[in-house]
């Protein structure tokens, strides 16, 4: 803390007004990440549940979780099950986080909504979804569940309200409509994310995502789609087809390049990132403040470390939202071409689901906004990992589930 002090000591002071200010007045919504989990077992998919989603009821505590569920896997693919806690090691921002292991989350209940495209490229694979009924079944599980389906083309509508009947959801999916030419990816997963927020907060929230790779019509931006993925726990699993050619090339000339702001070490220097030059800085958009903002995360680590963070979640956006969405909250990405490839791709992910370890911590000394993880193991490089990497937190560390 005393090197940031001193950092910004450094700076002038209308600069360190402006961070402040900033940090205070213009920061992103945003929610902590908590969920009180049940481990009792529930019914099958034919039963009522007798807890449905409250819309305008949801539940806020000021208690901080932050949920990091990894998978572990040998070189060849083998799952290994026999970690604790203690072979895990964490980093929010930079700084060591201490972890606790999650047991028996087997039994725990399932909130899934499944999101499909149906407008654009989506209309040629609408005939891959006629028979899901035994996949997502598997992917369920046998445990207290709630399952909603979501359409989109260039506007995300509901297709199948929560239900504990996976066969209604099933034939839902196969008898989608084909929709527009819009492809307005983030904004149904704006719209699916917040569908779970109603989910009473013992449940487990997960999202299916069967789309096209580059989007096409959304509403939302880059910023606010990275903290919509980033602000509950749940995990995505993508399903992803190539877009054409053509439309990506159309859709890429309406971003900045992927790759941030290059600035030199100087603040004020030619190319700093102070610097007079209008041009110094194109995120900034000639708002001095967000200029100041930039500047100081080049010269205070934490602040680099979560701007990184935010720039390379954006160009993943840009490049394959999917695998981007996937990668930021610890799930899956497969690309599929057909129906079978897609049926290979959801079996292993029913695989997958029930073998994640649960780990948790509370953030010491909370922040809010974006913050940078890294999950690593102590020793073990012959092992692969994948867990999330971003989560963001309200300014009141609060939880909106």
């Amino acid at each position: 803390m005393n090197h940031i002090k001193s950092a910004m000591r450094r700076l002038p002071k209308y600069v360190c007004a402006a961070v402040i200010l900033l940090l205070l007045t213009a920061g992103p919504r945003a929610h902590a990440q908590s969920q009180n989990r049940s481990t009792s077992p529930g019914p099958t998919s034919k039963q009522q549940t007798t807890d449905p989603p409250q819309s305008g009821n949801r539940i806020r505590t000021s208690s901080t979780v932050v949920l990091v569920p990894a998978l572990v896997k040998t070189k060849s693919g083998e799952t290994v099950f026999s970690l604790t806690a203690h072979d895990f090691i964490l980093t929010d921002n930079g700084v060591p986080q201490t972890l606790q292991l999650e047991t028996d989350t087997d039994s725990q209940p399932l909130a899934l909504v499944v999101i499909v495209e149906t407008g654009g490229q989506g209309t040629r694979h609408l005939h891959d979804y006629d028979n899901l009924g035994a996949e997502l079944d598997a992917v369920v599980g046998d445990v207290r569940h709630l399952v909603a389906v979501v359409s989109f083309d260039s506007k995300p509508r509901i297709a199948q309200n929560f239900t504990d009947d996976t066969d209604a959801a099933t034939k839902t999916i196969a008898n989608l409509n084909e929709g527009d030419q819009g492809a307005a990816i983030l904004d149904a997963l704006n719209f699916g994310i917040d569908l779970l927020r109603d989910v009473p907060p013992r449940y487990r929230r997960a999202v299916l995502l069967v789309t096209e790779t580059a989007d096409r019509g959304s509403e939302t931006s880059l910023d606010d789609a990275v903290r919509s993925v980033s602000d509950t726990n749940t995990a995505i699993y993508s399903f992803g087809f190539s877009t054409t050619k053509a439309a990506v090339k159309h859709e890429a000339s309406k971003v900045p390049l992927p790759g941030g702001t290059p600035y030199g070490n100087e603040p004020y220097g030619a190319g700093g990132c102070m610097s007079q030059d209008p041009g110094a800085d194109p995120d900034a958009h000639g708002d001095r403040r967000v200029q100041a903002l930039d500047c100081a995360s080049d010269l205070l680590p934490p602040l680099r470390l979560v701007r990184m963070a935010f720039i390379a979640a954006k160009d993943g956006l840009k490049r394959n939202v999917p695998e981007s969405v996937a990668q930021l909250t610890g799930g899956e990405y497969f690309a599929f071409t057909n129906a079978a490839t897609l049926k290979r791709s959801l079996l292993a992910v029913s695989n997958d689901v029930p073998n994640y370890y649960s780990l948790s911590f509370r953030p010491e000394s909370p922040s809010a906004g974006l913050h940078a993880l890294k999950l690593t193991l102590k020793d073990r490089p012959e092992l692969q990992l994948r867990a999330r990497n971003t989560y963001w937190l309200d300014a009141d560390a609060s939880v909106a589930p």
